[in-house]
């Protein structure tokens, strides 16, 4: 668990039901059996991992943006408070893309 990857892919482009956008976050972090798939536990997961670079590439993003709407903008909010979080420990251990789709 908690094995520092050099990129975190969170690929959001077959999700049609909630609990799957947790359960690609679950897989891409390689978190416990007991991750509360909620935000608030994400954000306790990430944040005791900090000390690792968290790099973050989405794929998908409007997927659930279009299916999930404030799901998918809290997401967002979430990294970017994640981002803030990390400077004032750790300057430039966290980096978040979204990566767009193609058309």
């Amino acid at each position: 668990m908690y094995q520092a990857k050099e990129k975190y892919v969170l690929d959001f482009r077959n999700v049609r039901y909630y609990y799957e956008i947790h359960r690609v976050i679950k897989d891409a972090f390689d978190l416990p059996d007991c991750y509360g798939c909620n935000f608030d536990a994400l954000w306790d997961c990430l944040t005791d991992m900090i000390a690792e670079p968290i790099n973050v590439e989405i794929i998908g993003f409007e997927n659930i943006k279009s299916r999930f709407g404030d799901t998918a903008e809290k997401l967002l909010e979430l990294f970017e408070e994640l981002e803030g979080y990390a400077k004032d420990i750790f300057p430039d251990h966290v980096s978040v893309t979204v990566i767009p789709e193609e058309e």
